[in-house]
Parts: C-alpha cells; sequence; structure tokens
C-alpha cells in the first residue's frame, strides 16, 4: 500500500504529535508516523479524505497546509522550535543558517527569503522571540541562574541576553520574574 504524509501547522510539542496520531486512527486511517509539523498514513491520495481531515484537525486546533511553501514555512519554524526548545546546549552553539538549510535541505537564501515574504518578519527575529520564549520559560522555573541560561541559548553574555530580553519584553529577565501575569506564549503564536 502506498502512504502519503501530510503537513500540519501549530504541531509543536509531543502532545500534538499524540492528539494527531489519535485523531487520524479514530477517523480510520493507519498512522505510520507523526513528527513535528508532519504525519505519514498508510493510503494513497485518491483514498484520504482530505475535508475530514482538515476538519478533524481544525477542532484541535491544527491547520492542514496544502501548499509547498507553507509546508516549507512551517518547517522552517519547527527546526527553530526544535534547536531552542529541544535540543542540548550544544546544538544551541551551532551556525543558525547552516542548522536550517541542512533540516529544511535547501540554500538558506531562498529559506530565508521565503520565510520573510511570507511571515513578514525575518527567521534571525523569529529565532530571538523563540529564544525569549524559551528564557522566559526557565526564568519561571528558577532553576538555572541568569548565566546558566544565557550559556545554554547560546548568548555571547549574560549582558547580551538582558538586552535582548528587554529590547523583545520591555523588562528586564530579573523584573520579568517577580511579574505574576501573562508571562509566556504558547510556540505557535509566537510571530514577528
Amino acid at each position: 500500500m502506498a502512504s502519503i504524509k501530510i503537513y500540519i501547522k501549530n504541531m509543536v510539542c509531543d502532545r500534538c504529535k499524540r492528539v494527531v496520531a489519535e485523531e487520524l486512527q479514530r477517523l480510520g486511517y493507519t498512522v505510520l508516523q507523526v513528527g513535528l509539523g508532519e504525519a505519514e498514513l498508510a493510503s494513497d491520495k485518491d483514498q484520504l479524505n482530505m475535508e475530514e481531515v482538515r476538519e478533524v484537525l481544525q477542532s484541535n486546533g491544527f491547520e492542514l497546509l496544502d501548499d509547498r511553501k507553507t509546508q516549507l514555512i512551517e518547517k522552517v519554524k519547527l527546526a527553530i522550535i526544535e534547536l531552542v526548545h529541544r535540543t542540548g546546549e550544544q546544538e544551541l552553539h551551532v551556525n543558525t543558517s547552516d542548522y536550517i538549510a541542512e533540516k529544511v535541505g535547501l540554500d538558506y537564501n531562498y529559506i530565508s527569503s521565503l520565510f520573510s515574504s511570507f511571515e513578514g518578519t525575518t527567521i534571525e527575529k523569529y529565532l530571538i522571540l523563540q529564544r525569549i520564549e524559551r528564557v522566559k520559560e526557565l526564568l519561571v522555573y528558577d532553576e538555572l541562574s541568569l548565566k546558566e541560561i544565557a550559556y545554554e541559548l547560546g548568548y555571547s553574555s549574560v549582558a547580551h541576553l538582558s538586552s535582548q530580553f528587554k529590547k523583545v519584553t520591555g523588562l528586564t529577565p530579573s523584573h520579568f520574574k517577580q511579574v505574576k501575569t501573562d508571562k509566556r506564549t504558547t510556540l505557535d503564536k509566537v510571530q514577528g
């Protein structure tokens, strides 16, 4: 039997993968694999009821991506999220453009231009926003010092982290820790 990959927006965590797998199985599809932003089904295009899949995904806060360029943008976002939120500290010290080009399998200049035209912001700004969300998360957990957070996220210094944090949030990291309301943004809502 043939298989088909579908691409899904707003899939940013393991819980998302589990929900998508369960919903697709509930619709009667054989799920071969689910990754961030995609699922592979044991089916061919003719057997797949795209409207049914679209509806069940939307009811769970996801979006089925049909267009190749939109799928590429989602892959870039997922690569950045994976880099910032899911990897060990060594990977955050890699060249971001090389990392993204390798993950997506295309020339970085093309990816960067396409991303900017679709998203209205640069990959670099999107990366900064994701890093700041990760800093917020680590500040809320209160297990690491600011120096340890700066190192873990690949900042050159605590001053660089603090400056970028204040520019994005309007608060210093220490003031952020004292504020008790609306501290974080869900990863799928981070936008430039």
